[in-house]
């Protein structure tokens, strides 16, 4: 139980001092949005770049990323499937989408980091080289279909992904691994320096985004979002990596990924592509404080 607590609790204490923080506009309300664009543009790319270009590749590396996809994919059908049956309005099959499939990266490598070492958060990073490109794929292909939209298609969706922050570190980590290069030492340093305060400062954001008194969304949606994102996305990580003989650690790290809450930057694309936001708002707040629930569980059962 101690093990439990000394790994969790810095994790979701500095969410909940985020929380606190707003709830006395401390230092102000117009500090965190540019301190969570800090974190997005400039602190999270340096950690991806450092792990990234510093990973040790297996010959499981392949099918650890391809497990990734393979779940990821499988859940998106599972909930269309479920549309078919459940059937609700256009722009909050969005929203529940979104949930079901996107997931909180700063939680995410802090929480591997902090359970697995920077061995965990090597392989977090691994994740997400793959899942944040095919996650945003899947969601703006998603809003495509379900949404009145005009300005969706294949050039809004390649601008999305080669604009986005994170995918170009990946990219950028990657290629120096591949490429047996090395960062100068200087350059390495620096990025070390910002890399440490990219998950302290991206938890206290997530606290400070979290609306807890608008939790009045359509029962039916909340749940079918979180049962795809805390039992159908986790359980087709676990029998992919069982089917793909995968080592206790890699399958350990799968399923953590696969229980992570979806991401605040969920409501952004819900507000930019015609979203339900009060559903998604819903979702994303639900889903932060229910994930305590089952990461403690995974901690007691799967570690």
């Amino acid at each position: 139980m101690e093990h439990i607590f000394t790994s969790i609790f810095p994790v979701f204490g500095l969410i909940l001092v985020g929380y606190f923080f707003k709830r006395i506009s401390f230092p102000s309300h117009e500090f965190w949005p540019l301190a969570d664009k800090l974190t997005y543009f400039v602190l999270m790319p340096s950690l991806l770049i450092i792990e990234l270009s510093n990973a040790k590749f297996s010959a499981d590396s392949l099918n650890f990323m391809l497990v990734v996809l393979l779940a990821l994919f499988a859940t998106l059908l599972v909930l269309i499937f479920l549309n078919m049956i459940f059937r609700t309005s256009n722009v909050a099959f969005t929203s529940i989408v979104q949930g079901g499939i996107r997931f909180n990266t700063y939680v995410f490598l802090a929480l591997a980091s902090a359970i697995f070492g920077s061995e965990g958060l090597v392989l977090s990073a691994i994740i997400l080289t793959v899942a944040i490109p095919f996650v945003n794929v899947c969601c703006v292909s998603i809003f495509a279909f379900y949404s009145d939209n005009n300005k969706l298609g294949f050039s809004y969706l390649i601008k999305s992904i080669i604009k986005n922050p994170l995918i170009i570190a990946c990219l950028i980590g990657a290629t120096i691994n591949l490429s047996g290069l090395a960062l100068p030492i200087s350059l390495e340093n620096l990025l070390k320096i910002l890399s440490k305060a990219a998950l302290p400062l991206g938890l206290l954001s997530i606290g400070y985004a979290l609306v807890i008194r608008e939790l009045n969304s359509s029962k039916r949606d909340l749940l079918i979002s979180s049962v795809a994102k805390f039992i159908v996305l986790p359980f087709f990580m676990y029998i992919l990596a069982q089917g793909f003989a995968l080592d206790p650690l890699m399958q350990a790290v799968l399923v953590l990924f696969g229980i992570m809450p979806t991401a605040p930057s969920a409501f952004i694309l819900a507000r930019q592509l015609g979203g339900h936001l009060p559903l998604m708002t819903s979702i994303i707040t639900m889903q932060t404080l229910v994930a305590v629930v089952w990461i403690i569980l995974f901690l007691k059962f799967i570690i």
